[in-house]
C-alpha cells in the first residue's frame, strides 16, 4: 500500500461549556489531528493528538513542527505493508515527551489505516495477554460550585456509574463543597480519586486531610508540586493515612516510570495515549509497572474528540488490570465532534470493542475542515 499524501491539522473543539481544574479554565480543545491517505485517494487513516503545555511541554505549534520533521527526516513508511513497518517507524524517532502528542497522533493514523486496508481492528496489532471484551468507564467531574456539582452527581448516578474522579482546587470551603455534593447524591456507594493538579502545599494538606478521611478518599493525583521539598514527608503522611498518591504530568515515559519506581513515592500512574506516545510507547511503560508492582489507570485529556477516545478504548480493553479507567467523554463534553459517531459508554459505564476495520470511527471531514485553522500537507520526495 502506497501512502500519497499525510496531511496534519490544528484543530479547535469546543466544549458544551466551561470546564474548569485548578490552574485554568477552558471552553475548547486544542488538538492535532493527522490524516494518512493512501492508494490515490481510495482510503485514509486517522490520528490524534493532545498537546498540553502543562504536561507535556507541548503546544499545537510545536506538535506540528514534530510532526513535519518525522515525516520529512524520519524514516516514515510511505509504502505500508506490516505493522511491524509502525513500530521501527516509532522506535526510531527522537525520545522525549515534548514529541509525544505528534508521536500519538502519527502512530495511531498509521494503524488506523493499515487496519481498514487489511480489514483489522486495531486490537488485532497489539499484544492481548490483558485483553478483556468489557471495560466501565469512570465519571469526570470538573471544578465547579456545588449546584452545578450535584447536578453532575444526578446526571452521573443515573447512569449507574459510581466510579468518579473529581478536580480539587486550593480553596478549602469549595473543596468541602464539592465532596458534601457527592455524598448527598450517592451516600456512601462512590469510589472517589481526587486530582489537584500541583495546587496543594503540605501545609494546606494537613488541613485537608479530615476531608480525605470523611469522604473515604483513597487515591490523590499529583497534589504537590514535583519539586516541593516536603514531598517524601507528605507521601509518607498519605501513605499512612491509607491514600495511594497517583502520577500524571511525572509519568510521560519509560524513563519516568522507571525514576518513580526508585523514588517509591507515588504508588499508581496514571497512563494517558497523547501524554504518553501512543500505544508502543504506553504499552512499554505499563508492561514496566506489571513487572515492578505499580498500580495503573487509563486515563485521558479533557477534549479528546471520537479518535482519541476510540484510541482510548483500545489501550483500555487490552488492560484488564488496570485499577480505572476514564474516557469516552465526547458526547458529554463536545459541542462538535470530528467523528461521526460519538464515542461513549453505555450503562453503568460499562464499554467493549467498536465496530469495523481500524479504529472503527468515521471521520466527519466537514466538521474536520471547518474546526481547524491549519493545515500541513506531507508529500513523498520524488
Amino acid at each position: 500500500m502506497v501512502i500519497d499524501t499525510v496531511k496534519a491539522y490544528k484543530t479547535s473543539l469546543p466544549f458544551t461549556g466551561a470546564f474548569s481544574h485548578s490552574r485554568s479554565t477552558k471552553t475548547s480543545a486544542e488538538n492535532i489531528v493527522v490524516e494518512v491517505i493512501a492508494e490515490n485517494g481510495k482510503i485514509a487513516g486517522y490520528g490524534e493528538g493532545a498537546p498540553r503545555s502543562g504536561v507535556t511541554g507541548e503546544s499545537q505549534e510545536s506538535a506540528m513542527d514534530s510532526l513535519g520533521l518525522f515525516i520529512r527526516q524520519g524514516p516514515f513508511p510511505w509504502e505500508l505493508n506490516d505493522v511491524l513497518q509502525v513500530w521501527d517507524f516509532v522506535d526510531g524517532l527522537p525520545e522525549g515527551k515534548e514529541h509525544n502528542s505528534a508521536v500519538c497522533a502519527l502512530e495511531m493514523a498509521l494503524l488506523d489505516l493499515l487496519g481498514k486496508r487489511q480489514g483489522r481492528s486495531v486490537i488485532q496489532y497489539l499484544p492481548q495477554d490483558f485483553f478483556s471484551s468489557r471495560v466501565c468507564y469512570g465519571a469526570m467531574i470538573t471544578l465547579e460550585d456545588k449546584e452545578k456539582i450535584l447536578n453532575m452527581c444526578n446526571l452521573i448516578k443515573g447512569v449507574g456509574i459510581h466510579h468518579i474522579k473529581m478536580k480539587l482546587g486550593k480553596d478549602f470551603q469549595q473543596n468541602k463543597q464539592s465532596l458534601e455534593a457527592i455524598k448527598l447524591v450517592f451516600g456512601e456507594d462512590y469510589v472517589l480519586r481526587i486530582d489537584a493538579n500541583n495546587a496543594w502545599d503540605f501545609d494546606s494538606t494537613r488541613k485537608l486531610l479530615p476531608l480525605l478521611k470523611e469522604y473515604n478518599i483513597r487515591f490523590v493525583e499529583q497534589p504537590l508540586k514535583p519539586d516541593e521539598p516536603d514531598l517524601p514527608d507528605f507521601a509518607q503522611l498519605m501513605e499512612n493515612n491509607g491514600v495511594t498518591l497517583v502520577a500524571d504530568e511525572l509519568a510521560c515515559s519509560l524513563n519516568d516510570v522507571e525514576n518513580i519506581a526508585k523514588q517509591d513515592i507515588y504508588k499508581m500512574v496514571n497512563v494517558r495515549l497523547s501524554k504518553c506516545g501512543g500505544f508502543r510507547k504506553s504499552l512499554r511503560m505499563i508492561d514496566y509497572m506489571r513487572k515492578k508492582g505499580i498500580l495503573f489507570q487509563i486515563g485521558c485529556h479533557l477534549g479528546e474528540s471520537g479518535l482519541l477516545s476510540a484510541a482510548g478504548r483500545v489501550l483500555c480493553l487490552l488492560c484488564r488490570d488496570a485499577l480505572f479507567y476514564d474516557g469516552c467523554y465526547d458526547s458529554f463534553l463536545l459541542k462538535e465532534n470530528i467523528t461521526l459517531e460519538h464515542v461513549s459508554f453505555g450503562a453503568g459505564g460499562e464499554a467493549g470493542p467498536l465496530d469495523g476495520p481500524g479504529l472503527g470511527v468515521k471521520i466527519n471531514r466537514e466538521v474536520l475542515n471547518r474546526l481547524s485553522s491549519d493545515v500541513a500537507i506531507f508529500e513523498p520526495f520524488v
